[in-house]
Parts: C-alpha cells; sequence; structure tokens
C-alpha cells in the first residue's frame, strides 16, 4: 500500500501525544496497544471513546493498523516514520559509554578494526552489525623482497591504508638479494603512493630502460600486489545475523527470514543500499520498503557513512525489525561511524 507524503501540522497535539505513547508502548511490549493503555500511558484525561475516534483517525491516515486478532493497534511502517521524524527524543551515549566503546576500537589492523566495529554494533543492539569496508585505492604504500627459494620470493605489500599484505612470487630466474633491493627500492621511490593501473601503465612506458628480466620481477610484483589488495576487501562485514533468529516479529515468518538471511549471504543489494546512505550525510533511516529490497520489508536499517581524512570510506549500520527502540540504535550508529573514523585517522 502506497501512501501520499503527510503534513507534520496534520496531526494534532493530541493525536501526536497518542501515536507516540502508542509506539512507544508497541516497542516496549511488543504487544498491540488498547484504548486503556493509551489512556494510562498517555496522561491524557480523554474518554475511551474520545481516544478510539482519534486512533480511528490514525488508522485511517495510515500511521497504525489493527491486528486481526486483536482490539488493539500497532504502528505501521508510516506510523514509525512519523515518529522517527517528528516525535522521537534521541538519548545520547554519555562520556563513560563512549570511553568503552572506543576503547573497544583499539585494533591496529583495518580489516580487525572493522570486523570489531560490525560486532561493536550487534552486541549493543542485539540485531545485525554491517560495516562497509572501507574503499581502497588499490596501490601500495611500501614493497618488500624477501627470497624464500632460488625461484620462490615472497612480496610483502604494505596498503595505503596501513594494512600488511603477503604473496608467493615464483620467477622465472632465481634474483640475488641486491636484485631485491634495487626492484623494491625503484618500486618504492618512484611509485609509491599511485595505483596498480598506474604503476603498471608506467612500468610499461619505461620497460626499455630497466633490464629485461628486472621488468619481469616489477611485472610479477604488480600483479601479485594487486591479487593480494582486492582479495583481502570484503565488501560488507556483518556480525550477528543470529540475534534475528530470537526475535519474534522476524521469526514468526521463515519465509521472510530466509528472504533476509540470503540477502546477507549474496550481498550485492545490500551493499548497494548501504554506498547509497555513505551518500548523505548523518545517520540515514530506512524503515520497512523504503529500503526498496523485499527481505527487508519488516526491517529498519540505520546507517551512517564514517570516513577518513575528511573523506567517507564506508558506511556502518545496524539491521534489526522495525520495532526497535529508534532512540537507543540511532546514537550507537551515529557514535561508531565517529569512533571508527576517529580510530583509522590515528593508524
Amino acid at each position: 500500500m502506497i501512501f501520499m507524503p503527510y503534513d507534520p501540522q496534520a496531526l494534532n497535539e493530541r493525536a501526536q501525544l497518542l501515536l507516540k505513547t502508542l509506539v512507544e508502548r508497541y516497542i516496549a511490549d511488543g504487544q498491540p496497544v488498547g484504548s486503556r493503555a493509551l489512556s494510562k500511558f498517555s496522561g491524557l484525561d480523554l474518554s475511551p471513546a474520545s481516544i478510539r475516534n482519534v486512533m480511528a483517525d490514525l488508522e485511517e491516515m495510515g500511521f497504525i493498523a489493527s491486528p486481526h486478532t486483536s482490539a488493539g493497534r500497532v504502528p505501521t511502517a508510516r506510523g514509525y516514520r512519523f515518529f522517527v521524524d517528528t516525535l522521537l527524543t534521541v538519548k545520547p551515549l554519555d562520556r563513560i559509554e563512549i570511553s568503552q566503546l572506543e576503547g573497544q576500537l583499539q585494533v591496529d589492523n583495518t580489516q580487525k578494526l572493522v570486523a570489531s566495529a560490525s560486532q561493536l554494533l550487534s552486541g549493543l543492539t542485539h540485531f545485525a552489525g554491517v560495516v562497509v569496508t572501507p574503499r581502497r585505492s588499490g596501490g601500495f604504500r611500501h614493497i618488500e623482497f624477501l627470497k624464500l627459494a632460488e625461484k620462490r620470493l615472497l612480496l610483502i605489500l604494505v596498503t595505503p591504508e596501513g594494512d600488511v599484505q603477503n604473496r608467493i612470487i615464483h620467477t622465472e630466474k632465481a634474483y640475488s638479494a641486491s636484485e631485491l633491493t634495487e626492484a623494491a627500492n625503484m618500486l618504492n621511490q618512484n611509485y609509491a603512493g599511485l595505483g596498480f593501473d598506474e604503476v603498471r601503465r608506467r612500468i610499461h612506458a619505461e620497460l626499455r630502460q630497466l633490464r629485461e628480466d628486472m621488468g619481469h620481477l616489477m611485472t610479477a610484483a604488480l600483479a601479485a600486489g594487486d591479487q593480494a589488495a582486492s582479495e583481502a576487501a570484503e565488501d560488507v562485514v556483518i556480525s550477528g545475523e543470529v540475534n534475528l533468529l530470537g526475535i519474534d516479529d522476524l521469526s514468526s515468518n521463515m519465509g521472510k527470514l530466509r528472504e533476509l538471511f540470503n540477502l546477507f549471504e549474496h550481498r550485492a543489494s545490500l551493499l548497494q543500499l548501504l554506498d547509497q546512505s555513505s551518500r548523505a550525510q548523518g545517520v540515514q533511516l530506512f524503515i520497512g520498503g523504503e529500503a526498496g529490497l523485499q527481505p527487508l520489508d519488516e526491517c529498519s536499517v540505520v546507517t551512517a557513512p564514517y570516513e577518513v581524512d575528511g573523506k567517507v570510506v564506508g558506511t556502518v549500520g545496524v539491521i534489526g525489525p522495525t520495532r526497535m527502540a529508534y532512540e537507543r540504535v540511532i546514537p550507537i550508529v551515529d557514535i561508531t561511524a565517529k569512533l571508527l573514523s576517529s580510530a583509522l585517522a590515528q593508524r
């Protein structure tokens, strides 16, 4: 069902308070909310008949719905959206909580740091934590060769992000230690910081100035380094998917749950959504069908971009049911993005 855009002013103060109370009670209890509970928790001095009239109006506008098995109401995705945009009061984390989170993200390897952030999001929210790994520049900061056998070398590659990748290279001839040092120095002094494609292009143009065997070594090193760097990058790191199995809102529909786990396994569509959110400022929230992915129709996705040197390099987020404590999840995602940015900048 598609609803027309709403005007926040279309709901008077009484209707907004009752909607806010209904959403908060449903998030807390997971049970349809009736007029008696609304009267008790809203603090409004209204008769049950008046409350039912307001509920009927809210239902007609698409903010709430009536489950067949209950006289109470539950929020719709549209109701959650109005709640988040207009009625929600976010509770920022205190300094002690932030310090504790910061302490859990002190890892000196980018891949481990990203995995740690994903696990942190999952552990704090009890949902699935997702982190898009930093976009890699595809080059190297430093290269070294280590001789393992007569025609077998270990390539040691330090990426621009500070990660160390190792690769075995089989060569057509044996190289001396001085030749390996000469080749490494030439690459480091002339090509460090450039992308592999650019280095390959330049070396090809300058190949006539190199000894043939040295050119072969450098070409082999670039091919191995390019492959090592690309294989090291997992597009999306997901932690805590199993948490979703214990959430009644999701586990009651095994067909939907299978679709969701299939989305986690084949991540291209999910990566596209997360990449889209990285182009926006601050925390983004997709509720139900807003994500544009059918497996997420009964889920909410809360995301925030993280950056290095002022440039966005990835996204962090949480995937859970639409019935989530948004006032807590939103600041957790926000601060995790900021702490991950800070940790990466210090590497």
